[in-house]
């Protein structure tokens, strides 16, 4: 029964995308909302309005997570909200920094860089708020058994697929051969795919391996698992130096043996995945959001696993950016506020 689960929340979601528009439509007028008013009406009514929410590319969690939430919100609070399909964590950013977009999944240290204007992708700041810490990305680094690539170092002349422009991914990859002492733009044959182009080009072998950080399992890599012997490279080493030259978001996680087909457990870098909105946004429609995705968490665990993560005791834990006022007025209310 899980298996048929599993198989059909990715359909669902796909179909949620594809009735949206695939662009990022401007959001919602935002209402300036003094601090401290979350909370002003216990039963704020918002029927009605829009919500348009980003998440990321096909084969990927957000995609799955983000029109299961759009699907959850317009159901429970009559809303109109639809989930965009984009290429993820740096495109996101800069959709709430333009106001296109009212809700965004980003990774924190994309996030970061975002709201310090701190990597090449960000020329301005982006004036962003955390609404919840939701679950950890796993980096993978995958190849086909028998390549021949058994570590980081071995990338050198390969054609690798380091993400789609303007994802997370890329930004992960990069600092990933970057701390192995590779340079991304000179000793690999660069390649820029989303998740589901990369497993289809790996398993065609036109590349030789591929970068994805995301959600446990991650649709494209476990299809392309069940298909063709695949290889998970560890990447222990490596976390360290980056933590140290770009900031805390990256820590040891381990991928356990099993999550795709014949996996042995590795060690890789985890970043946290984040859900953000402009910090203009209402903080009594905020909160309300977040209310309805905490009493509505086990219908979001049908759509994808990954959303068991979202719990009280983490959400709150792990932000390099401040958490957004109706937020704070929220974890207040159900005593989980650590700030």
């Amino acid at each position: 029964m899980k298996r048929s689960v599993r198989t059909f929340a990715p359909l669902a979601a796909l179909l949620l995308v594809a009735a949206a528009c695939a662009a990022p439509r401007q959001a919602a007028p935002t209402a300036t909302v003094p601090t401290g008013t979350a909370a002003a009406s216990p039963t704020p009514n918002f029927e009605g309005k829009t919500l348009n929410i980003v998440t990321g590319g096909t084969g990927g969690v957000y995609i799955v997570y983000g029109a299961g939430l759009a699907d959850v919100l317009s159901k429970k609070m009559k809303v109109s909200a639809s989930a965009q399909q984009t290429t993820a964590s740096v495109d996101n950013m800069k959709f709430i920094g333009q106001q296109k977009a009212d809700l965004a999944f980003t990774l924190a240290d994309t996030a970061y860089d975002a709201t310090v204007a701190k990597a090449p992708q960000f020329t301005e700041k982006v004036d962003a708020k955390v609404l919840a810490v939701l679950y950890t990305n796993f980096t993978h680094l995958v190849t086909k058994d028998g390549s021949g690539i058994t570590t980081v170092a071995g990338l050198k002349g390969k054609r690798v697929s380091m993400g789609a422009a303007g994802s997370g991914t890329e930004i992960i990859g990069n600092r990933t051969l970057e701390a192995y002492g590779l340079n991304p733009a000179t000793d690999i044959q660069r390649e820029r795919l989303g998740i589901a182009d990369s497993a289809n080009a790996l398993r065609d072998n036109r590349i030789d391996a591929f970068f994805w950080s995301g959600g446990l399992p991650t649709a494209a890599v476990n299809e392309l698992a069940n298909a063709t012997k695949l290889k998970f490279i560890d990447l222990g080493e490596g976390i360290a130096k980056m933590a140290s030259t770009y900031g805390p978001f990256y820590v040891p996680v381990k991928i356990p043996a099993g999550v795709y087909k014949d996996n042995p457990e590795i060690t890789v870098s985890g970043v946290q995945n984040l859900l953000v909105v402009n910090s203009r946004f209402d903080p009594a429609f905020a909160k309300a959001i977040l209310t309805t995705m905490f009493d509505s968490k086990s219908d979001l665990e049908v759509i994808h696993s990954e959303a068991k993560n979202l719990k009280l005791d983490t959400a709150t834990v792990g932000s390099p950016i401040p958490f957004h006022d109706g937020a704070i007025e929220f974890y207040k209310s159900r005593n989980a506020w650590k700030g």
